[in-house]
């Protein structure tokens, strides 16, 4: 099954993929939002009808003792938004910290100072960071 990761931010939306099995996380690419402008949901929606998603997991970014705030019910409604949009399965899942580890990952990896610099770039890896986590969640239910 196909899994799309989603990273969604107040400038950027950061797209990941799992493979074909729904085993291993990759960044996809990363959307720029516009100021006052409506979310990108057909945008994310072209990229999941091309990529043939079947399931969406999309990072809530709870606070760090966990709880939600105000940021999170916008992204609630973006999720509902583009559930609706798709009529796929969407999960919430944490992303508290996913840019931190993302940038570690893209650290280890080799990347250079300037693409973890690269806010796009960092954004599509916490999406694979999301994604990820999920990935490996369901892979021991």
């Amino acid at each position: 099954m196909r899994v799309m990761g989603v990273d969604y931010g107040r400038k950027r939306v950061g797209i990941a993929l799992s493979d074909p099995t729904g085993t291993l996380a990759s960044p996809l690419e990363t959307l720029t939002r516009r100021a006052g402008k409506r979310p990108p949901v057909a945008a994310i929606g072209r990229v999941a009808d091309r990529e043939g998603v079947e399931h969406v997991v999309l990072g809530l970014p709870l606070e760090l003792d966990g709880t939600e705030n105000d940021w999170c019910r916008e992204v609630r409604d973006f999720g509902e938004a583009l559930a609706a949009r798709l009529n796929l399965p969407l999960t919430f899942i944490d992303e508290r910290l996913s840019s931190v580890r993302a940038e570690e990952a893209m650290r280890a990896a080799g990347s250079s100072k300037a693409m973890r610099r690269d806010k796009g770039l960092v954004d599509s890896a916490a999406a694979a960071v999301i994604l990820q986590s999920f990935l490996d969640g369901e892979a021991g239910r």
